[in-house]
């Protein structure tokens, strides 16, 4: 049914409950919003179509209403009825729920973000000198967060902030470059956490900061101070192929090897480890197929990643078990180069060989279980502490790999 005639049949329904004196259901169906769906096809009953009509209203009154809200869903269906039937044979049932919330954010709401994180925060990018409107000025950059013009101004020549800030930011630059952090139209020294999360997820911003690499790095230094919090910054979709973030609660599961990963891509000042690194925190829990295949990317990234600081050319069409024999070769961890003498040698040889062998079950995980390729109907992936040991185990490898390229790299130069 179109929304017109929906809307009609409602108006007129509403009409009859009020004449009727059912006041509190005639209100109901004033001031909802109305949401029509399918219920599907009653089959035995010539082919009817059923509808229910959703009349949402806010949470607060739904969650009062209690046991009452069966009864004035049947007042409103039974006049509903009475309206539509003599034009269809279509059944209708009317169903208050609570309105859907639109907000976002609405995790840190009247949540608390330590002030010290954020004077952490503040200094970091105040250290690293980082401009926090990225290639906007303070006006575009605020004006995609608040609406400037209802925002009142400090200067009394002027009605608003657009124009306060632009005259003082723009015109005259006579504020400090930071000068947003203690203003307290926006609320980002005391305010919500929301607040504060959601302006630095927007000086990452693609619009805003569109260097892929920049605003990764920007992240990392932010989700250094944000998890002591209890809060980070991970990547929600992107735009242009550039990462958009959101902010989240921080998940425990798996963020200590994670967090070490974190630290060999910071130590490898890999652009492509550290987004590698973004897609492996979101998804060990939620997405454990996802993660299991991202692992096997993680030591792929690794391999090329160390191979191009040394110099080494690779095939394009290189799989993983001959990027890492490579990288073994290159940074002479064969096994069989470790001296008989060593104590331990047969343990470090083992070690070595499961180490190679490490890679290779990475590779056949991600082809049973992982991502990247189709599945049938029956296809089941594993569960969350499979994708954590897969995760571990990756970790495990990048982390040897790094620290012994790293050795090796201060060895050569003394």
């Amino acid at each position: 049914m179109e929304e017109q005639q929906i809307d009609s049949a409602l108006a007129t329904a509403h009409r009859l409950l009020q004449a009727e004196s059912l006041s509190k259901a005639a209100d109901i169906v004033r001031s909802a919003t109305v949401r029509v769906e399918s219920a599907g096809t009653d089959n035995w009953n010539g082919g009817t179509d059923l509808w229910d009509v959703f009349l949402e209203v806010p949470a607060e009154e739904f969650a009062r209403m209690g046991n009452q809200r069966s009864e004035w869903e049947e007042q409103i269906t039974l006049r509903l009825k009475t309206v539509l039937e003599p034009g269809t044979s279509d059944w209708y049932a009317v169903k208050i729920v609570p309105a859907r919330e639109r907000k976002t954010g609405w995790r840190a709401e009247n949540s608390s973000l330590p002030r010290e994180v954020r004077k952490n925060i503040l200094d970091a990018v105040r250290l690293e000198n980082v401009d926090w409107r990225g290639d906007l000025n303070d006006v575009e950059f605020l004006s995609r967060l608040y609406d400037l013009t209802k925002l009142p101004s400090h200067d009394t020549r002027y009605t608003d902030a657009a124009r306060d800030i632009w005259q003082h930011c723009i015109n005259n630059h006579d504020w400090d470059d930071d000068w947003v952090f203690s203003d307290r139209r926006f609320g980002l020294s005391d305010g919500d956490a929301s607040t504060f999360l959601r302006f630095l997820c927007e000086t990452v911003h693609p619009v805003v900061r569109p260097d892929r690499n920049t605003a990764l790095k920007l992240v990392s230094l932010y989700n250094e101070q944000l998890r002591g919090g209890g809060w980070e910054i991970v990547e929600e979709d992107r735009i242009a192929g550039r990462p958009r973030f959101t902010f989240r609660s921080v998940v425990h599961h798996g963020q200590r090897a994670v967090s070490r990963a974190r630290s060999v891509a910071d130590a490898l000042d890999a652009g492509a480890m550290a987004k590698t690194i973004e897609r492996l925190e979101r998804s060990i829990d939620d997405d454990p197929d996802l993660a299991i295949g991202t692992a096997k990317d993680l030591v792929e990234s690794c391999c090329k990643t160390i191979l191009g600081k040394r110099g080494v050319e690779f095939s394009k069409a290189a799989d993983l078990n001959d990027l890492t024999k490579l990288l073994f070769k290159e940074l002479q961890l064969v096994p069989e180069g470790v001296s008989e003498q060593a104590k331990g040698s047969e343990n470090i040889r083992l070690i070595l060989r499961n180490l190679t062998q490490l890679t290779q079950n990475l590779a056949q995980l991600r082809g049973l279980y992982g991502t990247g390729h189709g599945r049938d109907g029956k296809h089941r992936g594993l569960q969350p502490r499979h994708a954590r040991l897969a995760v571990a185990a990756a970790v495990a490898f990048v982390d040897f790999a790094t620290g012994t390229y790293r050795e090796r790299a201060s060895k050569t130069s003394e």
